[in-house]
């Protein structure tokens, strides 16, 4: 990786070697049960826009982003590609591009088909979750600037502001809901939320998925995929408007923050 003193935009690792470029991976091709039926939990509006267009367009206004990849349904790039095109980039974005290829069953086997599409020119990776839609720009690009000054995988992360509990197995024939035994109490200083997007050196994020076979609903966190390889993972610091879009009250917070946001920043 290039000396932090290097540009992100000019630096060599060598008299011939120039940096190549980032890319996010955005997989978006989950259906979102617990936000309730209807559609996929992509593509729920948000502001009146759908949840993965503002998605998208986060990290494209990021300066160093040039391509974002979504990994649509697998039967529904089509309708994915038409989406954006229907809701084209704002020109604060720049000439970021955005790709749409078909996802798999699960997430890991969606992020891999992410990675698959990738250019050979890209040498940075972000994954980022298109249910975390009002990212700052900033957290973004504090990830590749970590990345590029050489960690080989990042997290943006947040203290944990309640105290945590271990929870051992249920005891035999327990009833869903039923009291749950408690083991340990983690010490919560120690402890952080993780968000997206979690930003890799290329060739470290491929072989970790090459190396860790999909089973059952796969992977939902790409850093813990680097972790099992024995590769250290750093964390920067997250945002609290980067959080997670899973239930309806979570969406209800989404639309308070993006009023607030059209409100104050024009946004």
């Amino acid at each position: 990786m290039p000396d932090e003193s290097m540009s992100a935009e000019t630096a060599e690792s060598g008299p011939s070697r120039a940096v190549g470029r980032t890319a996010v991976v955005i997989p978006a091709a989950g259906r979102g049960v617990r936000l309730g039926r209807g559609a996929p939990k992509a593509l729920r509006p948000l502001g009146g826009t759908p949840m993965l267009v503002h998605a998208v367009r986060a990290v494209a206004r990021a300066r160093t982003v040039s391509l974002v990849v979504v990994v649509a349904p697998p039967d529904g790039a089509a309708t994915v590609r038409t989406l954006l095109d229907e809701h084209p980039l704002p020109d604060s974005a720049g000439a970021t591009d955005v790709l749409v290829v078909p996802g798999g069953e699960t997430r890991q086997e969606s992020v891999a088909r992410g990675l698959t599409a990738l250019p050979d020119d890209v040498d940075v990776v972000l994954v980022h979750d298109a249910a975390r839609p009002l990212v700052p720009v900033e957290t973004v690009e504090d990830v590749v600037a970590a990345v590029r000054g050489g960690a080989p995988a990042v997290v943006p992360a947040l203290p944990v502001t309640d105290t945590v509990k271990q929870v051992g197995p249920p005891a035999p024939g327990a009833l869903p809901g039923a009291p749950e035994p408690v083991v340990a109490t983690p010490e919560r200083a120690l402890l952080r939320a993780v968000q997206t997007p979690q930003g890799f050196d290329r060739a470290t994020l491929v072989k970790a998925h090459e190396h860790t076979p999909s089973e059952g609903e796969g992977a939902t966190d790409d850093a813990g995929l680097v972790e099992r390889m024995g590769v250290p993972v750093v964390l920067v610091p997250g945002h609290e408007e980067a959080f997670k879009v899973t239930r309806p009250l979570d969406l209800v917070l989404a639309e308070a923050v993006l009023a607030r946001r059209r409100a104050t920043d024009g946004f």
